[in-house]
């Protein structure tokens, strides 16, 4: 069993025993969606494909919270809120600008790129050094940009 997914089960039954129900809900939510790949593809997940499903969970709520903020419905925007932060403490700290400039900086100088067309071998070399730890639609416009 992966690190993260042991933590997991750990966090649930703290929560359980807590009576956290909140908190418990966000959790088993993220362990549903770990189950639910793994039996789908017949696979065990490792941590980074872990990582990659809970950060598009967090993307998922953000959304939501934009939405629901929009429609100014802030009992739900707060559930959101809530969950959101529960589900980035088992994220890795966020890079910073700066540092996701860095990588990238050293990502064209491995690769060689120069143009758009070398774009798919960038972000090959910054995808397992970013998961979970930038937001790769960021990442990906930088590269355009650092490409252009």
């Amino acid at each position: 069993m992966s690190n993260l997914k042991a933590r997991l089960q750990e966090d649930m039954k703290t929560a359980m025993k807590a009576g956290e129900k909140a908190r418990l809900q966000t959790i088993r939510s993220i362990n549903a969606a770990i189950k639910q790949r793994e039996v789908d593809e017949r696979i065990e997940l490792t941590d980074d494909q872990i990582l990659t499903l809970i950060n598009k969970q967090a993307k998922q709520r953000k959304d939501s919270l934009t939405q629901f903020e929009q429609a100014d419905r802030q009992d739900l925007a707060e559930i959101e809120r809530f969950e959101l932060e529960v589900i980035n403490g088992y994220l890795p700290q966020q890079l910073t600008d700066e540092e996701i400039d860095t990588l990238i900086q050293e990502a064209l100088a491995e690769t060689g790129a120069t143009d758009i067309k070398g774009m798919g071998q960038v972000m090959n070399l910054l995808k397992p050094k970013l998961t979970g730890r930038a937001d790769m639609g960021k990442v990906g416009g930088k590269i355009k940009a650092a490409l252009s």
